[in-house]
Protein backbone atom coordinates (compact mmCIF):
# COMPACT_ATOMS: atom_id res chain seq x y z
CA UNK A 1 0.00 0.00 0.00
CA UNK A 2 1.96 3.39 -1.23
CA UNK A 3 0.90 6.46 1.02
CA UNK A 4 1.74 9.79 1.50
CA UNK A 5 2.09 12.01 4.11
CA UNK A 6 1.40 15.70 3.87
CA UNK A 7 2.14 17.09 7.49
CA UNK A 8 4.41 20.05 8.39
CA UNK A 9 5.10 18.61 12.09
CA UNK A 10 7.97 16.02 12.37
CA UNK A 11 6.98 14.38 15.76
CA UNK A 12 3.57 13.80 14.09
CA UNK A 13 4.85 12.24 11.31
CA UNK A 14 6.60 9.92 13.37
CA UNK A 15 4.03 9.12 15.73
CA UNK A 16 1.89 8.21 12.50
CA UNK A 17 4.45 5.85 11.10
CA UNK A 18 4.89 4.03 14.37
CA UNK A 19 0.98 3.75 14.92
CA UNK A 20 0.69 2.76 11.13
CA UNK A 21 2.90 -0.27 12.17
CA UNK A 22 1.19 -0.78 15.34
CA UNK A 23 -1.84 -1.44 13.55
CA UNK A 24 -0.23 -3.96 11.16
CA UNK A 25 -1.13 -1.87 8.23
CA UNK A 26 1.46 -2.56 5.70
CA UNK A 27 2.55 0.74 3.80
CA UNK A 28 5.44 2.11 1.00
CA UNK A 29 5.39 5.91 2.17
CA UNK A 30 6.15 7.72 -0.81
CA UNK A 31 6.79 11.36 0.51
CA UNK A 32 6.27 13.30 3.34
CA UNK A 33 5.15 17.15 1.96
CA UNK A 34 4.78 19.65 4.56
CA UNK A 35 3.17 22.60 2.50
CA UNK A 36 0.14 23.22 0.48
CA UNK A 37 2.55 24.35 -2.59
CA UNK A 38 5.25 21.65 -2.48
CA UNK A 39 1.45 18.99 -2.02
CA UNK A 40 0.17 20.51 -5.69
CA UNK A 41 3.51 19.60 -6.88
CA UNK A 42 3.59 16.33 -6.38
CA UNK A 43 0.57 15.86 -6.97
CA UNK A 44 0.62 17.06 -10.84
CA UNK A 45 3.73 15.16 -11.34
CA UNK A 46 3.49 11.66 -9.52
CA UNK A 47 0.58 8.89 -10.06
CA UNK A 48 -2.12 8.91 -7.45
CA UNK A 49 -1.16 7.02 -4.47
CA UNK A 50 -3.15 4.66 -3.00
CA UNK A 51 -3.58 7.21 0.61
CA UNK A 52 -3.16 10.08 1.76
CA UNK A 53 -2.87 11.05 5.53
CA UNK A 54 -3.02 15.05 5.01
CA UNK A 55 -2.86 17.11 8.24
CA UNK A 56 -5.25 20.60 7.99
CA UNK A 57 -2.99 23.01 8.69
CA UNK A 58 0.62 23.41 6.89
CA UNK A 59 3.06 25.64 6.70
CA UNK A 60 2.30 27.44 4.41
CA UNK A 61 -1.58 27.46 4.74
CA UNK A 62 -4.51 24.98 4.99
CA UNK A 63 -4.59 21.65 3.09
CA UNK A 64 -7.94 21.88 1.38
CA UNK A 65 -6.03 24.59 -0.99
CA UNK A 66 -4.73 21.99 -2.56
CA UNK A 67 -7.80 20.73 -4.19
CA UNK A 68 -8.30 23.96 -5.33
CA UNK A 69 -5.34 24.25 -7.53
CA UNK A 70 -4.61 20.74 -8.21
CA UNK A 71 -7.15 17.42 -9.16
CA UNK A 72 -6.55 15.17 -5.80
CA UNK A 73 -8.36 11.47 -6.86
CA UNK A 74 -6.60 9.55 -3.92
CA UNK A 75 -8.51 8.84 -0.87
CA UNK A 76 -8.26 11.19 2.16
CA UNK A 77 -7.48 10.65 5.59
CA UNK A 78 -7.49 14.52 7.22
CA UNK A 79 -6.20 14.61 10.61
CA UNK A 80 -6.43 17.99 12.64
CA UNK A 81 -6.02 19.87 16.08
CA UNK A 82 -9.08 21.96 15.81
CA UNK A 83 -12.02 21.78 17.78
CA UNK A 84 -15.51 19.53 17.89
CA UNK A 85 -17.49 22.52 16.44
CA UNK A 86 -14.96 23.56 13.62
CA UNK A 87 -15.24 19.17 12.87
CA UNK A 88 -18.58 18.95 12.57
CA UNK A 89 -17.98 19.94 8.71
CA UNK A 90 -15.88 16.82 8.15
CA UNK A 91 -19.28 14.91 9.26
CA UNK A 92 -21.76 16.43 7.33
CA UNK A 93 -19.67 15.85 3.97
CA UNK A 94 -18.66 12.31 5.13
CA UNK A 95 -15.39 13.25 4.96
CA UNK A 96 -13.08 10.68 6.94
CA UNK A 97 -10.89 12.38 9.57
CA UNK A 98 -8.58 11.60 12.59
CA UNK A 99 -8.39 14.26 15.89
CA UNK A 100 -5.11 15.24 17.01
CA UNK A 101 -3.55 13.63 19.14
CA UNK A 102 -4.19 10.51 17.34
CA UNK A 103 -5.46 7.14 19.13
CA UNK A 104 -4.70 3.91 18.00
CA UNK A 105 -7.93 2.70 17.49
CA UNK A 106 -9.25 5.74 15.99
CA UNK A 107 -6.58 5.63 13.54
CA UNK A 108 -7.48 1.51 13.43
CA UNK A 109 -11.47 2.34 12.27
CA UNK A 110 -10.62 4.39 9.64
CA UNK A 111 -8.10 2.44 8.23
CA UNK A 112 -10.46 -0.72 8.05
CA UNK A 113 -13.13 1.77 6.81
CA UNK A 114 -10.73 2.40 3.65
CA UNK A 115 -9.89 -1.09 2.92
CA UNK A 116 -13.71 -1.76 3.13
CA UNK A 117 -14.88 1.22 0.92
CA UNK A 118 -11.54 1.94 -1.14
CA UNK A 119 -13.17 4.70 -2.85
CA UNK A 120 -12.55 7.85 -3.91
CA UNK A 121 -12.49 10.60 -1.35
CA UNK A 122 -12.56 13.47 -4.08
CA UNK A 123 -14.39 16.39 -3.06
CA UNK A 124 -16.34 18.90 -4.72
CA UNK A 125 -15.46 23.07 -5.38
CA UNK A 126 -18.53 23.47 -3.15
CA UNK A 127 -17.86 21.11 -0.24
CA UNK A 128 -14.30 22.43 -0.20
CA UNK A 129 -15.16 25.96 0.18
CA UNK A 130 -17.57 25.86 2.59
CA UNK A 131 -14.63 23.54 5.06
CA UNK A 132 -12.47 26.25 4.28
CA UNK A 133 -14.78 28.83 5.28
CA UNK A 134 -16.14 27.07 8.42
CA UNK A 135 -12.38 26.34 9.76
CA UNK A 136 -11.78 30.00 8.88
CA UNK A 137 -13.89 31.53 11.05
CA UNK A 138 -12.06 32.83 14.45
CA UNK A 139 -12.84 31.26 17.52
CA UNK A 140 -13.65 33.36 20.59
CA UNK A 141 -11.73 32.62 23.13
CA UNK A 142 -11.10 34.49 26.27
CA UNK A 143 -8.66 32.43 28.12
CA UNK A 144 -6.02 29.34 28.55
CA UNK A 145 -5.63 27.20 31.40
CA UNK A 146 -1.71 27.02 32.80
CA UNK A 147 0.02 25.53 35.18
CA UNK A 148 0.94 27.82 37.62
CA UNK A 149 3.17 26.07 40.88
CA UNK A 150 0.71 23.19 41.90
CA UNK A 151 -1.96 24.38 40.79
CA UNK A 152 -3.57 26.49 37.02
CA UNK A 153 -4.27 29.91 36.76
CA UNK A 154 -6.26 31.43 33.60
CA UNK A 155 -3.68 33.24 31.12
CA UNK A 156 -5.97 35.71 29.41
CA UNK A 157 -5.37 35.80 25.38
CA UNK A 158 -5.11 40.01 25.41
CA UNK A 159 -2.30 39.30 27.35
CA UNK A 160 -0.28 36.51 25.18
CA UNK A 161 2.73 37.94 22.91
CA UNK A 162 3.19 34.86 21.53
CA UNK A 163 3.52 31.08 22.46
CA UNK A 164 6.87 28.82 20.88
CA UNK A 165 7.19 25.08 21.47
CA UNK A 166 10.95 23.93 23.01
CA UNK A 167 11.48 20.13 23.45
CA UNK A 168 8.37 19.67 22.77
CA UNK A 169 6.59 21.58 25.31
CA UNK A 170 4.40 24.62 24.35
CA UNK A 171 5.44 27.80 26.14
CA UNK A 172 3.17 31.03 26.52
CA UNK A 173 4.57 34.40 27.32
CA UNK A 174 3.23 37.45 28.31
CA UNK A 175 5.15 41.13 29.22
CA UNK A 176 6.09 39.29 32.70
CA UNK A 177 6.02 35.99 32.94
CA UNK A 178 6.51 32.51 30.47
CA UNK A 179 3.97 30.13 31.32
CA UNK A 180 3.60 26.20 30.10
CA UNK A 181 0.46 25.55 27.58
CA UNK A 182 -0.71 22.17 27.87
CA UNK A 183 -1.91 22.32 23.87
CA UNK A 184 0.27 21.86 21.25
CA UNK A 185 1.66 24.80 18.71
CA UNK A 186 -1.36 23.30 16.26
CA UNK A 187 -3.98 23.00 19.04
CA UNK A 188 -3.41 25.75 20.43
CA UNK A 189 -3.45 28.50 16.95
CA UNK A 190 -6.85 26.73 15.93
CA UNK A 191 -8.46 28.40 18.93
CA UNK A 192 -7.00 31.51 18.29
CA UNK A 193 -8.39 34.68 16.64
CA UNK A 194 -6.57 34.51 13.56
CA UNK A 195 -6.91 38.03 12.38
CA UNK A 196 -4.59 39.04 15.68
CA UNK A 197 -2.45 35.75 15.76
CA UNK A 198 -0.42 33.91 12.98
CA UNK A 199 1.62 31.02 13.37
CA UNK A 200 4.91 31.98 11.64
CA UNK A 201 6.85 28.50 11.53
CA UNK A 202 6.45 25.19 12.77
CA UNK A 203 7.00 26.19 16.35
CA UNK A 204 6.24 29.45 16.89
CA UNK A 205 2.85 31.93 17.10
CA UNK A 206 3.36 35.87 17.30
CA UNK A 207 0.40 38.44 18.32
CA UNK A 208 -0.17 41.18 15.59
CA UNK A 209 0.24 43.91 18.86
CA UNK A 210 3.87 41.99 19.99
CA UNK A 211 5.52 42.35 16.53
CA UNK A 212 7.81 45.82 17.00
CA UNK A 213 9.89 45.01 13.59
CA UNK A 214 10.28 43.25 10.46
CA UNK A 215 13.77 42.85 8.62
CA UNK A 216 14.90 40.98 5.48
CA UNK A 217 16.53 37.89 6.48
CA UNK A 218 18.20 35.49 4.34
CA UNK A 219 16.39 33.29 1.64
CA UNK A 220 13.64 35.66 1.33
CA UNK A 221 12.23 35.22 4.68
CA UNK A 222 12.00 37.99 7.52
CA UNK A 223 13.31 38.44 11.12
CA UNK A 224 10.99 39.74 13.69
CA UNK A 225 11.45 42.08 16.73
CA UNK A 226 8.97 41.54 19.33
CA UNK A 227 8.26 42.43 23.38
CA UNK A 228 9.91 40.26 25.49
CA UNK A 229 11.95 38.13 23.43
CA UNK A 230 13.38 35.78 26.05
CA UNK A 231 16.28 34.72 23.59
CA UNK A 232 13.76 33.45 20.93
CA UNK A 233 14.35 34.57 17.19
CA UNK A 234 11.68 34.88 15.27
CA UNK A 235 11.88 33.79 11.88
CA UNK A 236 8.80 33.96 9.60
CA UNK A 237 9.28 30.82 7.19
CA UNK A 238 9.75 31.31 3.32
CA UNK A 239 5.91 29.95 2.06
CA UNK A 240 4.43 32.13 5.00
CA UNK A 241 6.49 35.78 4.33
CA UNK A 242 4.13 36.85 1.88
CA UNK A 243 0.66 36.06 4.04
CA UNK A 244 2.35 37.70 6.99
CA UNK A 245 3.12 41.14 5.64
CA UNK A 246 -0.39 41.60 4.04
CA UNK A 247 -1.38 40.24 8.10
CA UNK A 248 0.26 42.63 8.96
CA UNK A 249 -0.92 45.50 6.55
CA UNK A 250 -4.37 43.84 7.71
Amino acid sequence: MQILIIEDEIRAVSQLQLMLKACDFNFELLEIIDTVEDAVLWFQQNETPDLVFMDIQLADGLSFEIFQKTTVKAPIIFTTAFDQYAIQAFKVNSVDYLLKPIQKDDLKGALDKFLESNKSSALDTATLKQLLSDLQVPVEREGILVKSGNGFVQLKISDLLYCYSEDSITFGVTLNKRFIIEETIDELFATLDHTKFFKINRGQIVAKSSVLKIEPYFNHRVKLSVTNPKDQEFIVSRPKTSDFKKWMNG
